[in-house]
C-alpha cells in the first residue's frame, strides 16, 4: 500500500508579483529607516500578547505580591456605611488599624472563596467561573 507523503503540499495558485515585492526582510527595512532618519517619526509598536497570556502574567504578579487589592478609602466608606445601617443611633470612631484588619480579613475571605469557585468550575470541566460556582462554594462553606 502506498503511503501519503509526510510533508505538506504547496498551493497550486500562482503567486502574485506584488506579494513578492512587498516582502522585505526586517534588516532591509531597518537599514532604509536608518538611512532616511525615519526612526523618530514611526511610533514604537506596543507589545501584543496572545489571548490569555496577559491574564496569566497578572495572576502570577498578584500571587507574588502581599499588597491589598482593594483601595483603602472606598473600603473604609463601605465599612462605615454598613455600620451606620446596622446601628443608626450610635456613632463610632474608627482606628486605621481596625479598618486595615477588616480589609485583610475581607480580602482573605474573597481570595479563598474564588479559589473554591475555581475548583468548582474545573470540576465542571470549565475554565470560566460562573455565579453557580460561587453559590456552590458558599453552600459548602455553611457546614
Amino acid at each position: 500500500m502506498v503511503r501519503p507523503s509526510s510533508h505538506g503540499r504547496k498551493s497550486s495558485s500562482p503567486r502574485k508579483l506584488s506579494d513578492v515585492r512587498n516582502r522585505r526582510s526586517a534588516a532591509e527595512r531597518n537599514n532604509q529607516n536608518a538611512e532616511n532618519g525615519d526612526d523618530a517619526l514611526e511610533p514604537k509598536r506596543r507589545r501584543r500578547y496572545r489571548p490569555g497570556t496577559k491574564a496569566l502574567l497578572e495572576i502570577r504578579k498578584y500571587q507574588k505580591s502581599t499588597q491589598l487589592l482593594l483601595r483603602k478609602l472606598p473600603f473604609s466608606r463601605v465599612v462605615r456605611e454598613v455600620v451606620v445601617c446596622l446601628y443608626p443611633n450610635l456613632s463610632f470612631y474608627w482606628k486605621a488599624t481596625a479598618i486595615a484588619a477588616l480589609q485583610e480579613a475581607a480580602e482573605a475571605y474573597l481570595v479563598s472563596l474564588f479559589e473554591d469557585c475555581n475548583s468548582c468550575a474545573i470540576h465542571a470541566k470549565r475554565v470560566t467561573i460562573m455565579p453557580k460556582d460561587i453559590w456552590l462554594a458558599m453552600r459548602f462553606r455553611k457546614k
